[in-house]
């Protein structure tokens, strides 16, 4: 099978078009995705007609994020859209939508979203965990949901609220389609990230909804990835542009989801990563892992795309880098990234390490200074260098890498004789070497847009104009996308 899958505008072909609206932690796009069927042809190219800036702000008592400003920015990237398909004549056949996990917001009967959603790196829900697990095992959380413990889960800072009579919880994917289509929907790649969710039954725990005290419709009904939520609101499509028969399709809105979706592994033995603010490494599998040996690795079972199981763990990430970065820039410091990256390789192996998942680095603030003082913790000492701090980073992300996938492969019996990283970590060539330098295998950088990748595909399956399971989307990207390959290096 051959194709091209691109992540630069120019030289766009005729078929089918998309909008893939994609937004992390750090920043959105608005994405058009133009795929062609087609035996032997299928392609599929990308090119962003509008970004933007997230990120949390201090408002209302807590760390949040401004939706209102979101969800004006998808407005205005859907219609960069409508004009780009438009000048070439082509109509849009479809919306997807994919963020960041756990986080929601609540809206009422009237549909009116009461306040701004509270972030995850808000501290609310700490004090929570302890009255969850007064009510609820550990152990028997993990036996139905197989959610690995992090103390921002859906269910901690639902627990955390004060009052949700006569309100339901929109995940954040959810709550953009709410606005577009009037349709309230909860699509499962997410679904199984709030820690209310039977991992085998692929259903919600409305067991644990009642234990917690919370309503049992607190959450609309599960909608599958391919799945319609429904078409545009008459208000939206005249403020985009769009036909109001667009369609807005569920893809695995989760964006770890759209990402493995759209890793270009050739056989079942890989390891992903995706790697990005957070770092999710782990396995695919076709049954969830429920034992207690799992629970005390803090393994995660998450949905994927076709009803696979994400197996994997947060690993910290690029968070780190990005947050010293900002530091450094308010400190006068002036060095790129990639001057950055090269001082830092530039530095012998068998650096000071940190634990790059550790709560302690999730909140902002001077992060050069936190890294320096868990280094400190260790009994090590980490210069004020940035690049000896950068490295440090790298070197711990690497290792922390190393350790979860070979976790993974114990857990869960598999053996992984290659490792994918995808997303913007992709581009880190240090990271990626050290990566492979780490788990002592072959690691396959690429594609850097693998969560806009997954997004379209899924909706252009959707729409018929490709076909197959994940085997052959994955063998459009793997024979259409240039990856790189790193082999480790003898030390």
């Amino acid at each position: 099978m051959s194709g091209h899958v691109s992540g630069v505008d120019g030289g766009l072909s005729a078929g089918s078009v998309f909008a893939a609206v994609d937004i992390g932690a750090s920043s959105g796009r608005v994405i058009l995705g133009r795929v062609s069927g087609g035996t032997g042809s299928e392609s599929a190219r990308l090119e962003t007609v509008h970004r933007f800036p997230n990120g949390v702000v201090e408002s209302d008592g807590g760390l949040r994020w401004d939706f209102d400003a979101l969800f004006a920015e998808v407005l205005t990237g859907l219609a960069a859209a409508a004009r780009a398909a438009g000048e070439r004549g082509e109509t849009i056949s479809s919306i997807g939508i994919d963020t960041w996990a756990v986080d929601y917001g609540l809206v009422n009967a009237a549909g009116k979203l009461i306040a701004q959603p509270f972030s995850y790196r808000d501290d609310r829900s700490r004090a929570a965990v302890a009255r969850v697990h007064q009510k609820l095992d550990p152990a028997r959380l993990y036996a139905t949901t197989g959610l690995q413990f992090l103390q921002f889960n859906t269910l901690y800072q639902l627990a955390s609220e004060p009052d949700l009579d006569g309100l339901q919880a929109l995940l954040i994917p959810d709550l953009v389609a709410f606005l577009l289509t009037g349709q309230r929907r909860t699509e499962a790649t997410n679904a199984s990230t709030t820690g209310l969710f039977d991992a085998v039954a692929g259903e919600w725990a409305t067991e644990f909804l009642t234990a917690l005290g919370l309503p049992k419709n607190l959450f609309p009904p599960l909608i599958q990835p391919g799945e319609t939520v429904g078409t545009l609101l008459p208000g939206i499509a005249a403020r985009t542009g769009l036909d109001q028969a667009t369609t807005v399709v569920a893809v695995g809105s989760h964006d770890t989801a759209s990402a493995v979706a759209a890793v270009p592994a050739e056989h079942g033995n890989f390891a992903y990563i995706s790697s990005g603010t957070w770092s999710l490494v782990g396995v695919e599998l076709r049954k969830p892992v429920l034992t207690e040996a799992s629970r005390q690795v803090n393994f995660t079972n998450e949905r994927g795309v076709d009803g696979t199981i994400r197996y994997l763990r947060n690993v910290g990430g690029l968070w780190l880098l990005s947050e010293c970065q900002r530091t450094w820039a308010q400190q006068g410091h002036t060095a790129t990234l990639d001057e950055l990256l090269a001082a830092a390789a530039a530095l012998p192996f068998g650096g000071p390490q940190i634990n790059a998942d550790d709560p302690y680095f999730i909140a902002p603030d001077n992060m050069p200074e936190r890294i320096r003082a868990a280094v400190r913790n260790t009994g090590d000492v980490l210069t004020d260098n940035p690049a000896a701090i950068t490295r440090c980073i790298l070197d711990s992300l690497a290792a922390g890498y190393a350790r979860t996938i070979a976790d993974a492969e114990r857990l869960a019996d598999v053996p992984v004789n290659v490792v994918h990283i995808v997303g913007g970590g992709s581009q880190n060539r240090l990271l990626c070497q050290l990566t492979a330098d780490a788990t002592g295998k072959r690691v396959i950088a690429g594609p850097v847009e693998a969560t806009a990748l997954g997004n379209v595909l899924v909706q252009a399956r959707a729409a018929g104009v490709v076909s197959g399971g994940l085997g052959e989307l994955r063998a459009l990207v793997r024979g259409s996308q240039p990856l790189e390959s790193y082999q480790a290096a003898l030390v």
